[in-house]
């Protein structure tokens, strides 16, 4: 129960994310501006995607030229079709990532606005900005990385019968899930001075509450335009997370 609980809680800082921007409209339509242009980018990939798919298809199987038409016909739809899902798949899982390089100074600043409302800003190293912004977008692409060393082999698990319908879409969300916590927390664990490899340890000690923030994170991205709409509060959410249970300012005793 006491895992469930912390899930519930970790899901909870989105709630209270979301109750942020809602109480900030100014500030929930300037988080919305970097998330817009990768949506844009993203559909256009998308759309080039589905529109040559067969023609990929076509190409990455030349030993299919001499099969009957049926056949290769059979063949082309089938290939193109999961090309366009692990397409989709791969927008769902890096939409995070490129909006967050992309967006890095708006929701830095969206970050730091939601930590001033609920006090002070913490004191951290002073680093400057030719060299935070660098390391920022090597850090998300290092975490990109590592989402899709899990979540490519799990595309194709998924097409194992019985397995791929029942085990690996959960896996899929826990996986998606904590990486997507581990993008969003970056800002304000970065602006505490914690580096990489201390973020990763933090997070991997609560992991119940990491997944609980991620998988429901993950879930509303699957939806179209959703990532778009509830970027701000994802990030408005990370920061309470990171200020209120994983780094909070006073040590205290977590209730799970």
């Amino acid at each position: 129960m006491g895992h469930f609980r912390s899930f519930a809680k970790g899901a909870g800082f989105f709630l209270q994310g979301l109750r942020w921007v809602a109480r900030n409209p100014r500030w929930w339509l300037f988080g919305l501006v970097p998330a817009l242009i990768a949506f844009v980018l993203y559909a256009v990939a998308l759309y080039f995607l589905g529109s040559n798919a067969r023609d990929i298809a076509e190409w990455m199987t030349p030993f299919a030229a001499g099969w009957g038409e049926a056949a290769r016909t059979a063949l082309y739809t089938l290939l193109g079709v999961v090309l366009f899902g692990a397409g989709v798949v791969l927008a769902v899982v890096t939409f995070t990532a490129v909006t967050l390089i992309l967006g890095g100074p708006f929701y830095e600043k969206l970050s730091e606005k939601v930590e001033e409302s609920d006090g002070e800003l913490p004191e951290g190293p002073d680093v400057p900005l030719w060299k935070s912004i660098p390391r920022s977008i090597r850090d998300s692409l290092v975490i990109l990385g590592y989402t899709l060393l899990f979540t490519i082999p799990l595309f194709f698990l998924g097409f194992v019968p019985v397995v791929g319908q029942t085990v690996v879409p959960v896996l899929g969300a826990l996986v998606s899930g904590f990486f997507l916590t581990a993008e969003l927390t970056t800002l304000a664990m970065e602006r505490r001075g914690m580096r990489r490899g201390t973020r990763f340890a933090l997070l991997r000690s609560d992991k119940a509450a990491v997944f609980g923030f991620g998988v429901l994170l993950f879930l509303i991205f699957l939806i179209p335009l959703a990532a778009v709409v509830a970027m701000p509060a994802a990030v408005a959410g990370a920061t309470v997370m990171v200020r209120k249970r994983l780094v909070p300012a006073e040590p205290l005793h977590r209730q799970d």
